[in-house]
C-alpha cells in the first residue's frame, strides 16, 4: 500500500513519516501532497495565536478534551521557535498537552518555525493538508507566540482565535489591532486575574473602532447596511465574541467550544467558508511559486555571477536593490530569451 493510501486510511505512522518528509523538504514530499490534495477540504481548520505566557497550550489541552467528548478526531500542530543549532522545535508543546497523549483520536505534532516570520512554519499549510486528508474532523494550529505580528494564521485557518491575558499591558495589547483584526473569537485566559474586566473593556472598544473604520470608508456599504438594518436580514456579519476562560480549571472552555461551533456554522451558512478556502489556496500557491522561482533563479545564476554582484555592492559601485534588479534582467536576457 502506498504512503498516500496509508495516510488516508488513518495510519498514524505513515502520517508521521510524511510530515517528516515535508519538514525536511524531501524530493518525494510534493508527490505526496499532490496525491492527498483531492482528499482535503473536509476538516475545520482552527488557528490559535497570542503572545507568550497567555496559556495557549493549556487552553488547547482543555478544549481538545472537550472536543473528544463530542466525538471529534483532532490533529494538533504546535509551531515552536527553532533551535539555532539543530533547527528543531525548542519548546515541544506536546509536553504541555500530556493529558492528550495516548488518545487514538488525537495526533500531536510539534513543528519548528525555522526562522519563518508570522508565527508559522514554511511547511504548516502542507502539514494541515496531510492532517485533513488523514480524516481528522478538526485541525488546530498553535502559532509560535512571538508577539503582535502573527497574522499569517488568518490565511491558513477558517476560524482564528486570539488569546490574551489580563495584566500584560492591556491597553498596549488592545491597541495592537493587527492581531485583533484577524480574530473570529477572542479569549481572555487566566480570567481569575483582577484586571479581567478592564481588559475586556479595552478589547471591546478596539473591536468597535475597527468595525466602524471598516464600514465608514464606503458609502455604498453604508447604504447596504442601512437597508439590511431596516429589513433585519443582515445575517452575514459575525460579531466577534470575547470569551473569558481559566484553562487550568476548564472554566469557560464550554463557552469557547460553543462559539467555535457557531462560527463554523456561520461561515458555512453565509458562504464565507468558500472565500476563506480560496484565500488559503491562493496563499499556498503564491508561497510555492515564490519558493520555486527563487530556487530556479538561484540554480541558473552562477555562483561566480552572484559573488561579483556582492563585490560591486561592497565596493559601493552599486546598491543591493539595483543589483537584485540587474540579476533579474540578466536572467531574462540570458535564459528566458534563449527558451523563446
Amino acid at each position: 500500500m502506498s504512503l498516500t493510501k496509508q495516510i488516508i486510511s488513518g495510519d498514524r505512522r505513515a502520517l508521521a513519516q510524511a510530515l517528516t518528509l515535508i519538514e525536511n523538504d524531501d524530493h518525494s514530499s510534493q508527490h505526496i501532497l499532490t496525491d492527498v490534495y483531492r482528499h482535503t477540504g473536509c476538516a475545520h481548520l482552527i488557528g490559535i495565536t497570542g503572545i507568550p505566557g497567555v496559556g495557549k497550550s493549556t487552553l488547547i489541552n482543555s478544549l481538545a478534551k472537550l472536543m473528544r467528548k463530542s466525538g471529534d478526531k483532532l490533529g494538533l500542530l504546535a509551531i515552536d521557535p527553532s533551535s539555532q543549532f539543530s533547527q528543531g522545535a525548542i519548546l515541544g508543546d506536546r509536553i504541555r498537552m500530556k493529558d492528550l497523549l495516548g488518545d487514538e483520536g488525537i495526533f500531536i505534532r510539534s513543528m519548528a518555525s525555522r526562522g519563518v516570520l508570522g508565527g508559522l512554519s514554511s511547511t504548516t499549510a502542507a502539514a494541515v493538508d496531510l492532517l485533513d486528508a488523514a480524516g481528522f474532523d478538526r485541525v488546530i494550529v498553535e502559532t509560535v507566540g512571538v508577539g503582535q505580528s502573527e497574522v499569517d494564521i488568518a490565511s491558513n485557518a477558517q476560524t482564528s482565535i486570539v488569546v490574551l491575558c489580563p495584566g500584560l499591558g492591556d491597553s498596549i495589547q488592545a491597541a495592537k489591532s493587527g492581531i485583533l483584526e484577524i480574530a473570529d473569537i477572542i479569549v481572555i485566559n487566566k480570567s481569575d486575574y483582577p484586571e479581567v474586566n478592564l481588559t475586556k473593556s479595552y478589547l471591546r472598544e478596539m473591536i468597535d473602532i475597527g468595525s466602524a473604520a471598516q464600514t465608514s470608508g464606503s458609502e455604498t456599504q453604508n447604504i447596504i447596511d442601512d437597508i439590511n438594518e431596516k429589513l433585519d436580514t443582515d445575517s452575514s456579519i459575525w460579531e466577534v465574541p470575547i470569551i473569558t476562560t481559566v484553562a487550568t480549571t476548564g472554566e469557560g472552555i464550554g463557552d469557547l467550544f460553543e462559539q467555535l461551533l457557531a462560527h463554523y456554522e456561520h461561515i458555512k451558512s453565509t458562504g464565507e467558508i468558500i472565500r476563506r478556502r480560496h484565500s488559503r489556496l491562493r496563499a499556498i500557491f503564491e508561497s510555492q511559486l515564490r519558493k520555486q522561482l527563487y530556487t530556479k533563479l538561484s540554480q541558473m545564476l552562477s555562483e561566480d555571477y552572484c559573488l561579483r554582484q556582492l563585490e560591486v555592492i561592497m565596493e559601493r559601485e552599486t546598491d543591493p536593490y539595483t543589483a537584485a534588479t540587474n540579476c533579474i534582467k540578466h536572467f531574462e536576457t540570458n535564459y528566458i530569451g534563449d527558451e523563446d
